[in-house]
């Protein structure tokens, strides 16, 4: 599994939807695998998985981005998993690696740009 997360400020809606674009195109075999959104008081949270197939690894690696919002306060967690054929441990971890790599530019990429 490879992790990154990431406090920053911006529309949530505007997000996902940087987000979902940064993904999608990004890789010709990448898919949207699950969607959920849920909003308690002034919290809203958006969940994202996607797949995509690792021709390094040969398998598909996934990718679950979820986002908590209170006002325009963002807060971003994306975790991958999957990539590896061995049976009790990981031995091949590029394709997520690389997966989490495509989340990671995409959310800089928006924070970035909230903050000019």
């Amino acid at each position: 599994m490879a992790k990154f997360e990431k406090s920053f400020t911006g529309d949530l809606d505007a997000f996902v939807e940087h987000l979902n674009r940064a993904i999608l195109t990004g890789s010709v075999s990448a898919s949207s695998e699950g969607v959920t959104n849920a909003a308690i008081g002034p919290a809203r949270l958006a969940v994202r998985v996607y797949e995509r197939f690792s021709a390094m690894g040969g398998n598909r690696v996934s990718l679950n981005v979820s986002t908590l919002a209170v006002g325009d306060q963002l807060f971003t967690s994306a975790m991958t998993s999957g990539g590896s054929t061995a049976v009790f441990w990981k031995v091949m971890t590029v394709g997520e690696e690389s997966f989490l790599k495509r989340a990671v530019a995409a959310i800089e990429d928006f924070a970035g740009s909230q903050s000019t």
